[in-house]
């Protein structure tokens, strides 16, 4: 067996079934993909043993499938195509992409429905033609690869894009998509931004791993106080931000308090050794803009901090009844 022109597998078709069978094993087991052969209209002729494990046992069936209708409705027109192009003369004389992708059938009538997969599972082909002694196109041989490893790892990537890896809250960018949404449903609404106090000296005498309790602590206290609809992340480093959804300013004051108020009873060292913990909130309306909104809150948490933390303090009406939060 060779690859001529235009990735035509050459081979000698004298081969015993026997012969096959155990070139098909040897391949399933050195690379853990379905090996499928197909006659020169598409038709599945032999695979590798774990082909049941789409629920297709070409032992049992008197008619044999044709590949393309392994994929779902949508996607069995492109693996059509591709078959046929490959099967004119090759991927690189007919441009035929090496690997084409597609999510399976979920049930087939031509296979067992109690083997077929129920759910979407996505699998690629690479197909080569194979050419007779004559050099004449006779079917093609290839192999059906799995995705479905590599699709859980990409949907993993993308949630670490969007959640921070210590808290499991939004991280920054999510919580800015929220506050996109919130300003295009033009509800009413109101952004408070928390900051854990010093938390640069806390890292200099207690180290990182202690930083990063308090911010997991602190975390799950906002998850705790929080009520359905409240958007909460970690916009950076010590500090998080809560989306209030359809609150008033006194409601919100009075939910940024009696978390601070919380906060602060947990924070108390039963010992001298334990760092001394406080935290500060600034409070904005959700209006304009993502960066006026941000802004605001900003404006609002400068404001609390300079007051000496445990405060709550915020822009334009909602500064009304601003304080230290009393423990």
């Amino acid at each position: 067996m060779k690859t001529g022109r235009g990735g035509v597998i050459e081979m000698n078709l004298q081969i015993s079934s026997a012969e096959g069978a155990a070139l098909h094993g040897l391949l399933e087991e050195a690379i853990g993909d379905i090996v499928v052969q197909i006659d020169a209209r598409g038709f599945l002729e032999t695979a590798s043993s774990n082909m049941t494990e789409l629920g297709y046992d070409l032992t049992q069936l008197l008619l044999k499938p044709n590949l393309a209708d392994l994929a779902a409705k949508e996607y069995a027109e492109t693996l059509r195509r591709y078959i046929a192009l490959v099967l004119s003369g090759g991927p690189e004389e007919s441009g035929v992409v090496d690997w084409v992708e597609f999510p399976l059938a979920k049930a087939s009538t031509l296979g067992d429905p109690a083997k077929a997969s129920k759910k979407m599972n996505w699998y690629a082909l690479s197909l080569r033609a194979i050419a007779n002694s004559e050099a004449e196109i006779c079917g093609a041989l290839g192999v059906l690869r799995s995705l479905e490893g590599r699709r859980v790892l990409e949907s993993e990537m993308y949630s670490r894009a969007l959640i921070d890896p210590i808290t499991g809250l939004a991280n920054r960018h999510t919580i800015c998509a929220a506050l996109g949404r919130q300003l295009d449903s033009q509800e009413d609404g109101v952004m408070a931004l928390f900051e854990i106090d010093r938390m640069r000296a806390v890292f200099l005498q207690y180290g990182q791993r202690t930083v990063d309790e308090i911010i997991w602590s602190f975390a799950k206290l906002l998850e705790t106080m929080g009520e359905d609809g409240y958007e909460i992340g970690q916009f950076d480093a010590g500090r998080f931000c809560v989306l209030l959804p359809s609150l008033s300013g006194r409601e919100s004051r009075d939910w940024a308090k009696e978390t601070l108020q919380t906060f602060g009873r947990l924070a108390l060292s039963p010992t001298r050794r334990g760092p001394g913990l406080s935290a500060s909130v600034g409070l904005a309306r959700i209006e304009k803009s993502v960066d006026w909104t941000l802004k605001q809150a900003e404006v609002a948490l400068v404001m609390a901090r300079a007051k000496g933390g445990m405060q709550v303090a915020g822009c334009g009406d909602l500064s009304l009844g601003s304080g230290r939060v009393a423990l």
